[in-house]
């Protein structure tokens, strides 16, 4: 069993809690955070404290806090277990604890109330040695069944992937969702178009999934499209179209 203290209370702290509870090799023994923030999301039963020289003894001490905050936060902690955090965008050297370090990155995008099936989220993991990577293997293998080793580089370049493919996306959908309320229909007649979309890519590249005017290089419908669009929207539509484009061309 993996005794582990929880350090954080957004949204990768609250998902990671509940995946733990539900994990049969791991024990979630503790929670720190610096407020009772997101409090009604945990398990009440866990221990919680807002003292750092409180912490109790753990195999895996993991960090779901704001990046920034990731490199000073781990200079505080005096602990003998394992210290990982779950950014995507901080490499493993950014912890400036003393003890063992590793990363333990869930590729996923968390909001609070979404119910999450754990066993299907890619874990992406990195430590400075093997006892340490064997530690963090077991901990992700008892939540999920992707799990991957990845460095510090692939792990920079795979999180900046995911903000295209998860946030910039996401963006593209609140762009037709305002023009679906300004234009009177309703943005739900979109979403069977938007997940077979994401289904293509089942079995198709995304390369070869491209479809639309700009795949077609069709400059009449990319015209008409332009009149009706006003600046940041414009602007946006002519970069992408413009890459797609020359991605074809």
């Amino acid at each position: 069993m993996i005794t582990v203290v929880l350090i954080g209370a957004g949204n990768v702290a609250v998902h990671m809690a509940k995946a733990m509870y539900a994990a049969n090799e791991v024990h979630l023994i503790q929670r720190y955070a610096r407020s009772l923030r997101n409090q009604e999301f945990f398990n009440s039963e866990i221990p919680f404290t807002k003292n750092l020289s409180e912490l109790m003894q753990a195999d895996l001490y993991l960090i779901a806090i704001n990046d920034d905050e990731i490199s000073s936060f781990s200079k505080k902690l005096e602990v003998s277990g394992l210290v990982a955090h779950t950014s995507g965008s901080m490499a493993l050297n950014e912890l400036q604890c003393k003890s063992g370090k590793g990363v333990c990155y869930p590729v996923q995008t968390f909001s609070k109330n979404e119910l999450l099936e754990y066993i299907n989220i890619p874990f992406c993991l990195e430590a400075e040695n093997k006892r340490d990577l064997e530690l963090l293997k077991k901990f992700a293998n008892s939540i999920s069944k992707n799990v991957y080793e990845i460095n510090s580089n692939q792990r920079e370049k795979l999180h900046l992937a995911a903000v295209f493919a998860n946030n910039f996306s996401n963006h593209m959908f609140k762009i037709a969702n305002d023009l679906s309320e300004e234009n009177n229909f309703s943005f739900d007649i979109l979403k069977p178009l938007l997940l077979e979309t994401v289904k293509k890519l089942n079995h198709l590249s995304p390369i070869q999934a491209q479809t639309g005017p700009a795949r077609r290089n069709d400059q009449k419908v990319i015209a008409k499209h332009l009149k009706q669009l006003y600046q940041t929207e414009k602007e946006i539509y002519q970069v992408i179209t413009k890459s797609i484009i020359k991605t074809y061309s």
